[in-house]
């Protein structure tokens, strides 16, 4: 068997369709898109999801597609070896303290401790909106305490950007 004698199995390769080429070709006068409508006056591929302008399904349903949860709270993420490097021994740590320092951005938005890097030896008074059990377990083991402070702002993504930082630092008090 040599190249020339390589065919392709029957039925395999097939002729292209040749629409709009007269009566003779078997695909004349309307070349299968029928007589009237939005399809026939050459319009091309319609959108999948188009429905002749009726609000698409799709547009109808966010929940199909993903949607911005305006309860989810955004909290701001502190790493334990951090803290630890940054703080002397006894020291209390507060958002307002974090954000002075330049750990964190807003010292009014929530705060998150996590539990990263090795134990810590410094014993530290750790006040955060969240924290992490295995950042807990460290503070605790190095002498420390947690004190956790309750998130009040529910809906913070759409609340918070509409309140003003003096409303928020009245509901949080100036920690």
């Amino acid at each position: 068997m040599k190249l020339h004698d390589l065919r392709s199995p029957a039925g395999a390769r097939r002729k292209r369709k040749r629409v709009a080429r007269g009566h003779g070709a078997g695909q004349g006068t309307y070349a299968g898109r029928g007589i009237k409508g939005q399809g026939s006056r050459g319009s091309g591929k319609i959108a999948g999801y188009f429905e002749g302008g009726q609000m698409p399904l799709v547009r109808k349903l966010p929940f199909k597609r993903g949607f911005n949860n305006i309860f989810r709270v955004y909290y701001q993420e502190v790493r334990l070896d951090r803290l630890a490097s940054r703080f002397e021994d006894g020291a209390v740590v507060t958002p307002k303290l974090l954000a002075e320092v330049g750990l964190i951005r807003d010292g009014l938005k929530p705060v998150v401790v996590m539990g990263n890097g090795e134990a810590i030896s410094k014993k530290l008074t750790v006040r955060a909106h969240r924290v992490t059990k295995g950042a807990e377990e460290k503070i605790k083991a190095a002498g420390g305490s947690v004190e956790v402070i309750p998130v009040l702002i529910k809906g913070i993504r759409s609340t918070y950007r509409k309140l003003r930082k003096a409303e928020v630092a009245k509901i949080y008090g100036n920690e």
